[in-house]
């Protein structure tokens, strides 16, 4: 319904990769499919894993657990319509789907950054304060360490997505991404949105740098504490154990700050794309095979368990 020059939006139309020839396409949704699936294989299964071997019910991989049931999320949140987009050429989203998959977007991203931050706390005490880590991290602490990591995002996404999708909308309704993320819905805003770019701005920096903080800080502190140990075959040891979510920030803090903190003059739509398909994509498939292949308890956890999931099939007539 038109209002003067605004215009009621019922939908929007997703760009995603619209541009690419047809052929393309198709082998971007068979890649894409199969990342998918492979995500969502590997996160399951490290959180299968993690809760069958009594051996891995210690808090790094409660919070690993953790990290698993939130990257799942993330990519239920925005693979399925982008394979939608690709395969049967549905471009369409609804108003109340758009801004319920930007919600999600945004709280899922939000408890990522803080949860990496409690996982890097995690390390510190357990390589600074080795004799008293049972202690500090109780299971008691370890729930509010992760309630206090996945809390943080339900009102930034409330907060950015009901004032974002309350501006008036006008002209074209086509957001040029493969999902609703906020800087390509403002750009549809018809109206003066000063105020709330300087608040996401605020919003985006506080979010991102202060879990980036916090882990500088552990792995100062970590770092110390490995160079005080005598031995190489310690300091090895010591390093191992946190070499996997280390791995894991740098693929997060590194694909998330080139997207958002790049200057708008090098920041074109289709660059924003192919940085947005990083974190929203392969990272999430990453993490899995990460602590899988850089972690010997995973490793032996994996064959325990399929091998006792043979034998019991063996046992069954």
């Amino acid at each position: 319904m038109a209002i003067g020059n605004w215009t009621g939006v019922s939908e929007f139309i997703l760009v995603s990769f619209s541009s690419l020839p047809t052929e393309i396409q198709s082998l971007l949704f068979l890649a894409f499919l199969i990342i998918y699936l492979v995500t969502l294989m590997g996160n399951s299964l490290i959180i299968l894993v993690t809760l069958a071997d009594p051996i891995l019910h210690s808090p790094m991989y409660f919070f690993l657990r953790n990290l698993s049931f939130l990257e799942i999320g993330f990519n239920l949140v925005i693979v399925p319509k982008m394979l939608g987009t690709l395969l049967a050429r549905d471009t369409t989203i609804s108003f109340l789907g758009c801004a319920t998959q930007m919600y999600f977007f945004f709280f899922f991203g939000v408890a990522e950054c803080f949860l990496l931050a409690t996982m890097a706390y995690d390390r510190y005490v357990a390589i600074c304060s080795p004799l008293h880590y049972p202690v500090i991290m109780s299971k008691r602490t370890r729930i509010k360490l992760a309630l206090a990591s996945w809390f943080p995002g339900f009102p930034v996404a409330t907060v950015q997505t009901m004032w974002l999708f309350s501006f008036p909308f006008c002209g074209t309704n086509k957001v040029n991404h493969f999902f609703c993320d906020s800087p390509p819905v403002l750009r549809l805003v018809c109206a003066d949105t000063a105020l709330f770019e300087i608040y996401a701005i605020i919003g985006t920096v506080l979010v991102v740098m202060t879990p980036c903080l916090l882990i500088l800080c552990s792995y100062t502190r970590i770092a110390a504490a490995i160079l005080r140990i005598p031995s190489a075959k310690g300091k090895h040891k010591a390093f191992s154990t946190c070499s996997s979510h280390l791995l894991v920030v740098s693929l997060f803090y590194v694909s998330s700050s080139l997207t958002y903190f790049r200057p708008k003059s090098n920041n074109s739509p289709e660059s924003k794309k192919l940085l947005s398909l990083s974190y929203t994509v392969v990272t999430p498939m990453l993490n899995p095979i990460i602590y899988s292949l850089r972690n010997k308890e995973v490793k032996n956890s994996f064959s325990r368990t399929i091998h006792k999931a043979l034998t019991l099939r063996k046992s069954i007539p």
